[in-house]
């Protein structure tokens, strides 16, 4: 349908509806049209009163559409008059509704109302990400800081992860503003950076460096580098932190992961005690393993490969130079299917280790305990990235040394040739936010990335205080 292009009478409506084909849906159909078109709001507008004069009233999903076209040509007062009709006609308004009505009117010189609504949310939901974003986007805009603070750390403690978006506008907002305070938390943010192992874009990396460079005072001086292979900054001289783990911190992750993980909450919600104590003995009787490998996960790397054809390929590629592996497969594996040939998984049997759990065990917390029992030389074959059992870890320390582990201990099967495992090129530094307190170390990718990615970056911000 194509909206039209100036208001309509009553009549000429009714018309158009007439010849369309399912004039039940047809006002739907038409504010679609015009939110997709952008069309002038008296257009919109002259289709709600025919609506309104023809039933009485309008329906809650016209309003929002209406509402939607308001938002995105940033009609404040239209918005503000649509909520006090909400507001009247409807007791509880649903998220979506929120959402548009927080973006509109954070956006605007009503950028208070918006808190107002954040509030009335919380009453009933939990606030989405981008209830909270709007709003701190708005405070910080109206250098409203401190304000802005105290909704990111109340977004945070409600396990909602802030865009990178909203982690650039704090740098943006605060540029060339003094405060011991303010300082703190920016500092904050770069060490949220460094513990959840995110790498800015090349955007916010320019961000963070103007600020240092604004602080009043602050005699910061940033400048773009790459990193020796020896870990050591040509800019400023520094020695980077060290990639591997010491036999403590080794120690210290693998009784952390043994406490919180496998005996933590989240283990036996998917395998007996009985299941997870004789895995325990049969890693005892047998260990240690150079490399244990998630079967089931493997199994799947090739769509179109029979499943045990791809893990005998991954058992055959990693038991090169009489590695001693270990295999966590699950029983169906012993039935055989058209995926699971018996004489292959005999064979296989004859070159590695294999336990075979029960159909609805969880693999992970096997994986991690053969591999953590076995000593600092064990790696782990996963398409997974573990991040559930990272969040389950107590603290921001061991959180870290659990990413580093993985970092040089997991090691990924590669889609196109199952004989090609990737291993993180062994860089003897670790590729992290790193700070001394006069300098900073900031590794950066040139492009935006809103997947996890495992490839670490190559260029680095150095930030010195002269």
């Amino acid at each position: 349908v194509q909206p039209p292009e100036k208001p309509l009478q009553a009549e000429e409506w009714n018309r158009l509806r007439e010849s369309f084909q399912s004039p039940e849906i047809f006002e739907e159909v038409m504010f679609n049209s015009m939110v997709r078109c952008n069309s002038p709001i008296d257009v919109a507008k002259s289709l709600l009163t025919h609506v309104a004069k023809r039933n009485g009233d309008i329906a809650y999903n016209l309003l929002v559409k209406y509402l939607a076209l308001c938002v995105q040509q940033g009609q404040t007062s239209e918005i503000r008059d649509v909520y006090d009709i909400m507001k009247i006609r409807f007791r509880v308004l649903e998220s979506g509704a929120y959402n548009l009505l927080i973006r509109g009117l954070s956006n605007s010189d009503q950028w208070r109302m918006a808190l107002t609504l954040l509030e009335e949310v919380k009453k009933i939901m939990i606030p989405s990400r981008t209830n909270y974003e709007s709003c701190i986007k708005a405070a910080s805009r109206h250098q409203e800081m401190n304000l802005a603070f105290e909704l990111y750390h109340e977004m945070l403690a409600k396990d909602l992860v802030p865009t990178l978006d909203v982690l650039q506008a704090f740098f943006d907002f605060s540029r060339g503003m003094k405060g011991a305070e303010l300082q703190k938390e920016l500092f904050g943010i770069l060490l949220y950076l460094r513990e959840n192992q995110i790498y800015p874009h090349k955007t916010f990396m320019r961000s963070i460096k103007l600020w240092f460079e604004s602080i009043p005072g602050g005699n910061w001086r940033g400048h773009l580098t790459s990193i020796k292979d020896s870990g050591q900054c040509p800019v400023c001289n520094h020695q980077l932190e060290d990639s591997d783990l010491t036999e403590e911190e080794y120690n210290n992750l693998r009784e952390r992961i043994i406490r919180d993980v496998i005996h933590g909450t989240d283990t036996f919600r998917k395998t007996s005690p009985q299941e997870f104590e004789a895995f325990q003995k049969f890693v005892e009787d047998r260990f240690p393993f150079d490399i244990v490998i998630d079967g089931l996960n493997v199994s799947h790397i090739k769509p179109r490969k029979m499943q045990c054809e791809n893990l005998f390929d991954a058992v055959n590629c990693l038991a090169k130079d009489n590695a001693r592996l270990l295999v966590l497969g699950r029983k169906h594996m012993l039935v055989n299917s058209s995926n699971w040939k018996r004489e292959i998984m005999k064979e296989m049997q004859n070159k590695a280790d294999f336990f075979f759990a029960e159909n609805i065990s969880e693999d992970d917390a096997f994986l991690l305990y053969a591999t953590l029992r076995s000593g600092k030389h064990c790696k782990f074959v996963t398409r997974d990235f573990l991040r559930d059992h990272k969040a389950c870890l107590s603290d921001s320390l061991t959180r870290h040394l659990f990413r580093k582990w993985q970092l040089i201990y997991h090691v990924k099967p590669k889609k196109m040739f199952l004989s090609v495992f990737i291993q993180q090129p062994a860089l003897c530094y670790d590729c992290v936010v790193q700070t001394t307190g006069d300098t900073w170390h900031i590794p950066y990718k040139d492009t935006f990335e809103e997947k996890y990615s495992y490839r670490v970056p190559r260029k680095w911000l150095c930030i010195q205080q002269k």
